[in-house]
């Protein structure tokens, strides 16, 4: 288990974001298979987040808002807790139903199922292609190589991961990367310091995933 420093208010640095807004708009975007992109966005809500669980749902409601306010996205929420719990809400675009999904999800002890996570997206893109997958989260409970190995997955079928880190645990860090770069997304750390910072990133995500301004 992950026991680095959990530090939800230190500042990613503008380095840090320089480099994750040049990998989102460097990452090669498909076309949406429909008129709308589509992206899943996925939470980590296992007992490590609940000191900072309050804080954090707020930025990532932040995060969420973000995506919709461009509009053009279907967006499916995914969180996993407890004992191999993993949830995942309908493809919806009304964000005011997405946010009341999300203000009733609460953290519940269990270990992190982030594989589970990949495997889902993978699966969801076989069905019908998903354009982007983010994903946040503190700690990694998993074998580095197995996360490796589905993060490799999603780069083969164009399925890039945008990983944000909420503390910075150094072992989860090299993970979280290493996941980001094997499906050809970005990594930044998740804090509360500039809540702008973090929309202005979701938004690149958000322009990536549905597809405005890119050929």
């Amino acid at each position: 288990m992950s026991t680095g420093r959990k530090d939800i208010d230190r500042p990613a640095s503008s380095a840090e974001v320089d480099a994750f807004l040049r990998q989102v708009a460097a990452t090669p975007a498909r076309g949406p298979a429909g008129p709308r992109g589509r992206l899943i966005f996925a939470m980590d809500a296992t007992a490590s987040r609940e000191p900072t669980w309050d804080q954090a749902s707020q930025l990532q409601a932040a995060m969420f808002n973000a995506t919709a306010d461009l509009g053009g996205l279907e967006v499916q929420l995914v969180y996993y807790r407890g004992l191999l719990e993993l949830e995942a809400s309908p493809w919806l675009t009304d964000s005011d139903a997405l946010l009341k999904r999300m203000s009733r999800v609460y953290c519940a002890a269990g270990l992190t199922q982030i594989g589970r996570v990949l495997d889902h997206a993978r699966e969801e893109s076989q069905r019908k292609r998903v354009n982007a997958l983010v994903f946040v989260g503190d700690c990694v409970e998993e074998g580095r190589d197995q996360l490796a190995g589905l993060a490799g997955r999603l780069g083969l079928v164009g399925l890039p991961v945008f990983v944000f880190q909420e503390g910075r645990d150094p072992a989860a860090e090299q993970s979280f990367r290493e996941i980001a770069r094997l499906s050809g997304g970005a990594y930044c750390p998740f804090d509360a310091a500039s809540p702008q910072t973090l929309r202005d990133l979701l938004s690149a995500v958000a322009v990536f995933a549905s597809g405005v301004g890119r050929g």
